[in-house]
């Protein structure tokens, strides 16, 4: 059986994209998931339909992120349908939204990040797992240069991955362990769209740059791994690999 059977598995912003595909594929592998999404329910439940007709498990909770009431009951929520919760997987992110705010890509990136790691740590159990997910752009800003489209997003998500980052010795206090994921743009997503509409020519640009660029599947397939991979806590994976993007930038070396 797959080491991640049975296990229950929280997802932040999985009703589409990268989440939802990494839902699909983690329900397949027998684990059970907590479709998370801000808004649009009907979104949240079709993938919830698509993995129980595929004979997977799975519930859609809507919360947002930024709300640490609301993502408190995102895990209670988890609890009551499955028993537990294993692993999450802080997926969810944002910054280039009209009409949220100035601060709202770090409030978002961040500072919710961090708060529901406080949330989750009074969930997860020894030997649980906390992935975040990320993007070349953010976790290599202090090196490379992005697109100025995408540098309030970049910045604040790697302020939350270095927020994170140095909670490890509390995580490793309670038997936690960390694993970030970080990937170049990503072909079909809706930031890579949004970036190309707003700096036309920049998604053909990263992907002469890079080589390749992963599709949401592909990446999902990656985040899933590092659930359950053999790795220390603190890993850096650095799904594709990192292309033009400095070959260390801090981070450990891509497992391939």
């Amino acid at each position: 059986m797959n080491a991640i059977a049975g296990k229950t598995v929280v997802i932040t912003g999985s009703s589409r994209g990268v989440g939802a595909d990494t839902a699909k594929i983690l329900a397949g592998e027998g684990a059970n998931v907590v479709v998370n999404y801000r808004q649009k329910a009907p979104r949240a439940n079709k993938v919830v339909k698509e993995i129980e007709e595929a004979g997977g498990k799975a519930i859609a909770v809507g919360a947002d992120l930024t709300d640490s009431a609301a993502v408190k009951a995102l895990f209670d929520q988890a609890v009551e349908a499955f028993g537990s919760v294993d692993v999450v997987i802080l997926n969810a992110s944002g910054g280039m939204e009209s009409g949220m705010g100035e601060d709202y890509a770090m409030r978002l990136n961040r500072d919710a990040q961090n708060d529901a790691l406080t949330t989750a740590l009074e969930y997860l159990p020894q030997g649980g797992r906390v992935v975040f997910v990320t993007s070349h752009q953010a976790h290599f800003i202090r090196e490379v240069e992005t697109m100025d489209a995408y540098v309030d997003v970049a910045t604040s998500k790697r302020a939350g991955e270095d927020q994170l980052t140095s909670r490890i010795p509390e995580m490793t206090e309670a038997g936690v362990d960390f694993v970030v994921v970080s990937g170049d743009m990503i072909e079909g997503t809706v930031t890579a769209t949004l970036l190309n509409r707003a700096q036309p020519g920049a998604l053909e640009a990263r992907r002469e740059a890079a080589g390749k660029l992963l599709s949401v599947n592909e990446f999902a397939t990656e985040i899933a791994k590092m659930v359950s991979a053999d790795v220390e806590t603190g890993h850096i994976e650095l799904a594709g690999g990192s292309g033009d993007f400095p070959a260390d930038g801090g981070a450990a070396q891509p497992m391939n």
